[in-house]
């Protein structure tokens, strides 16, 4: 397996890998990374080849984080796919390892998430609550509200995530409630 950061002519393949990762939401995936890039031109996407083909794909983008002595530049992983076929390989822990590598590197502080604790844990992510972080939204279940901090996080660094706007435009933001059908 070939980790890389993802290319222009990519981003048809990216696009349907969403789409097949995360079924009846992929489209909604899909268009939110679509408008991550547009915000966002620094945002880290990597892609994961095998055998020439992409089989998974992160996105890291910009948020802030409301921090009492000053705001600070923090990154959002989301969202994370692999080819349902090549799921459970070790495909997204190696592409979340590999971005959290390259941003510690970039001197990013800390990276947020919303997903599941008992995969995200062992990938070195910790409840973000018990580290003094507020959600962003009351729609995010604590359990799922997560950070990694790197090494360029000091302990005065806690405060409220400050998604980009790009994640509320596009209502991506927490659980919503099943609509009755």
């Amino acid at each position: 397996m070939h980790l890389r950061n993802e290319r222009t002519a990519d981003h048809d393949t990216i696009d349907e890998l969403h789409r097949r990762a995360f079924g009846d939401h992929g489209s909604v995936v899909a268009s939110l990374v679509d408008a991550l890039r547009a915000d966002d031109p620094d945002a880290l996407g990597l892609v994961a080849e095998a055998g020439g083909e992409v089989v998974g794909h992160v996105m890291f983008s910009r948020s802030l984080l409301d921090a009492p002595r000053r705001l600070v530049p923090v990154q959002v992983l989301s969202p994370l796919a692999v080819r349902p076929d090549r799921q459970r390989r070790g495909v997204g822990g190696a592409l979340v390892r590999h971005g959290l590598r390259l941003l510690d590197e970039r001197g990013m502080p800390a990276v947020f998430l919303e997903g599941d604790p008992g995969y995200y844990l062992r990938l070195g992510f910790s409840p973000a609550g018990d580290l003094g972080f507020r959600r962003p939204s009351l729609r995010i279940p604590p359990p799922a509200f997560q950070v990694a901090t790197l090494s360029g996080y000091e302990p005065w660094m806690t405060g409220t995530l400050v998604y980009s706007a790009t994640f509320w435009a596009q209502d991506c933001v927490g659980l919503r409630k099943e609509k009755a059908g």
